[in-house]
């Protein structure tokens, strides 16, 4: 284990920590983490006009999306409190809004159930493994947005659809390399919800593949393509050709759940034994994480998987977003960061946990303590095949 001093300058600790382990120059998101920030963009969020504008991408002052994700992906913020806090927006932005939370949820629902069946294709056959690059840097509808991902970690939802459609739809690249760049890249990137998006995109999902072409362009980044150099000869001019993709054998596990217990993990704490340490994991990084507000007496830890990072490259983006969390709860309450292997100190410390609905959680052995996940809704035993289906199993209440 290698312990990461907090308090050193955040680009240097990324220079001199994570050498090796992280892709593209080191540089930092415009949207910053921490707990303070996300206390802060919530005090200060306003939905009013989300519905109509939601999907705006230019020009960026009217953009409706919130950049709430990160601070949710990491729960932060959990889906519950912002949830909450939209209770007297105007109607229509209301509803609006919270559909895309649970969306979240279903994102997270089904990768629980499902856990890494989600890397492949749900319910349509469509092309997941052909090697290459789907995005078309000349064309300045793709290299601004790539542009943004690459050096912010942030674009909203419309711009994503358009690189993966774009990938895979259009250009015919296999979407799991393109959904792992995206990853690489995004500060809110979670499995559950980058997969699934891809997954609804190329049609994978739902056997409908989104179409991008020029009239998106219009619509939301008014402008863009009259400082296209492209602009005469336009590549996306048309829509994509329409595919039917074939749909494959039905998958059981997508229709019932055999063991919700064991997807949804504990809804009251499990002791056993007692803690000498609260680990944090990146599934919940803020300060009502449970294991931390049941545990205010004992040291909190975070553990960098190195052998992960090393694998994964991720941009220095998402390093940095980790660090500013951690360096902001250090203000309030000690933090130990180490640089090492987070399953072995598992091993050689009673550690106390909030549960995380992710198969590598699995990986997690001799746990002292398990403290629920904060679902906005539990997981229900019936269809995640769609959205529209796996919703109307919550209930009236949602």
């Amino acid at each position: 284990m290698v312990p990461i001093n907090l308090k050193e300058d955040l680009l240097t600790i990324i220079e001199q920590d994570f050498n090796g382990l992280f892709s593209g120059e080191i540089g930092v998101s415009s949207i910053s983490g921490g707990q303070s920030a996300a206390n802060l963009a919530l005090a200060n969020l306003d939905i009013t006009g989300y519905a109509n504008n939601r999907s705006q991408v230019l020009p960026k002052n009217r953009r409706g999306a919130t950049a709430l994700s990160p601070y949710i992906r990491h729960n932060i913020l959990t889906l519950g409190q912002v949830y909450r806090a939209v209770k007297t927006a105007p109607f229509k932005d209301r509803e609006k809004f919270r559909d895309e939370l649970f969306w979240q949820e279903y994102a997270r629902h089904l990768y629980a159930r499902i856990g890494t069946r989600l890397f492949e294709n749900l319910r349509f056959e469509v092309n997941s493994n052909v090697p290459g690059d789907g995005w078309n840097r000349e064309m300045l509808c793709i290299d601004e947005v790539v542009a943004e991902l690459e050096t912010d970690g942030w674009v909203v939802n419309q711009t994503r659809m358009w690189l993966a459609s774009h990938w895979t739809v259009r250009n015919d690249k296999g979407w799991l390399s393109g959904q792992e760049r995206m990853h690489q890249n995004l500060i809110d990137g979670s499995r559950a919800a980058n997969l699934l998006g891809w997954q609804w995109t190329v049609g994978a999902g739902t056997g409908k593949p989104y179409g991008f072409a020029k009239w998106q362009v219009d619509k939301r980044a008014s402008g863009l393509c009259n400082r296209c150099s492209l602009k005469s000869e336009c590549p996306i001019q048309e829509f994509p050709a329409e595919i039917s993709p074939h749909e494959l054998d039905r998958d059981a596990i997508l229709d019932s759940d055999p063991d919700v217990g064991a997807t949804t993990g504990p809804t009251s704490m499990v002791v056993n034994s007692e803690a000498s340490h609260v680990l944090l994991t990146i599934d919940s990084l803020g300060d009502n994480d449970p294991a931390l507000i049941a545990n205010s007496h004992l040291p909190a830890v975070f553990v960098f998987n190195q052998q992960a990072l090393k694998k994964l490259q991720l941009s220095s983006r998402r390093i940095a977003f980790y660090l500013q969390t951690l360096q902001d709860l250090n203000t309030r309450r000690p933090v130990n960061v180490y640089l090492g292997d987070p399953y072995q100190f598992v091993q050689d410390n009673a550690v106390a946990i909030t549960y995380a609905p992710v198969p590598s959680f699995k990986k997690f052995t001799k746990l002292a303590e398990i403290h629920p996940y904060p679902w906005l809704r539990p997981p229900h035993a019936g269809t995640v095949k769609s959205f529209s289906s796996w919703r109307t199993k919550l209930g009236k209440d949602s």
